[in-house]
């Protein structure tokens, strides 16, 4: 059985998503539809490679799918919890990663800070992959449009689909501009004064998105980038982290709720989308989430898929 690699062998890790090209976005969904059609065909296919999981923040989808990723490919992980110590506190982040990279094969690295898992990767002579830190979210991303291209079908991504994220600019939605610029959707976000997404982040997904013909656009108002949308996606107002912001937060996203209302705005067949965890009745109806137009578990199945495929392309 033979894995593709030559397309990723200059993108040793996946930090960010933007180190990797359209191209190589469409060779990963290629990779992930296999691996989700014909899972025995890769059963061995990481035989002897080990995994490091090093997690600062809880997780169910990221861990679990990782974790079942590289066993059902014939290796192993180890999980590294670091919710108690951070990285770097009780030895450098250096010296943790030279150590690893003697013992395995790879890290998954879920961090509150970006640095951090991009010191990992300078000093790791192994694959570093971003499981979520403050600034991306990048195997959620490339995992939601493919999800996106699965429910729609094949080429409806590179036919400008329309996705409107509504809520807080974080490490989702800078995620989800940088992937939509790769695939050639049309990201349209809505957020509150003074929780837009980093301008740099934006700059960087419109500089990209020519290529594809994917558009970035953002907004204040939800109602103008939901309407006509395809799919509709939310996150929790206040992420890991901004735990004491909650109640501030409440006041100031009100408005930006998905329910049926705004859903009505969204094209006839559109679908509903949220990373998960979600709090029903806060930034999603329950008449939404729980509604036949929601595919978060469709989203939450392919995180499996999509990321087995990314531990393919850079552990091979």
């Amino acid at each position: 059985m033979k894995v593709p690699t030559a397309a990723l062998s200059s993108s040793r890790d996946l930090l960010t998503g933007t180190e990797w090209s359209a191209a190589q976005v469409r060779e990963l969904f290629q990779l992930a539809a296999d691996v989700k059609a014909r899972p025995e065909k890769y059963r061995t296919a990481l035989a002897g490679h080990f995994l490091a999981l090093i997690f600062e923040k809880p997780s169910l989808r990221t861990r679990v799918t990782f974790d079942i990723g590289i066993q059902s490919m014939g290796g192993g992980g180890v999980f590294l919890d670091h919710k108690g110590t951070r990285l770097g506190e009780r030895e450098s982040i250096r010296d943790v990663a030279k150590n690893l990279e003697r013992w395995v094969h790879g890290i998954v690295a879920r961090t509150f800070e970006q640095r951090a898992v991009e010191e990992l990767a300078a000093h790791a002579k192994i694959p570093v992959i971003n499981a979520l830190s403050d600034r991306y979210h990048p195997c959620q991303a490339f995992a939601d449009f493919f999800t996106l291209e699965e429910h729609f079908g094949k080429g409806s991504l590179g036919r400008g689909l329309k996705l409107a994220y509504v809520g807080d600019g974080n490490n989702v939605c800078h995620s989800l501009m940088v992937a939509g610029a790769r695939v050639g959707a049309e990201v349209r976000v809505a957020t509150p004064v003074g929780f837009e997404p980093d301008a740099g982040i934006v700059a960087e997904a419109r500089h990209a998105a020519p290529e594809t013909h994917a558009k970035i656009e953002v907004f204040h108002a939800p109602e103008d980038a939901v309407a006509g949308a395809d799919a509709v996606y939310t996150d929790v107002w206040a992420g890991m982290g901004q735990e004491h912001e909650t109640a501030e937060r409440e006041k100031v996203f009100a408005a930006y709720q998905v329910n049926e209302r705004l859903m009505r705005l969204a094209a006839r067949d559109a679908v509903f989308l949220h990373c998960l965890p979600a709090h029903r009745g806060w930034e999603v109806t329950e008449g939404v989430i729980d509604s036949p137009k929601s595919i978060v578990y469709e989203q939450a199945e392919n995180r499996l898929h999509v990321q087995k495929a990314i531990l393919l392309l850079l552990m091979r």
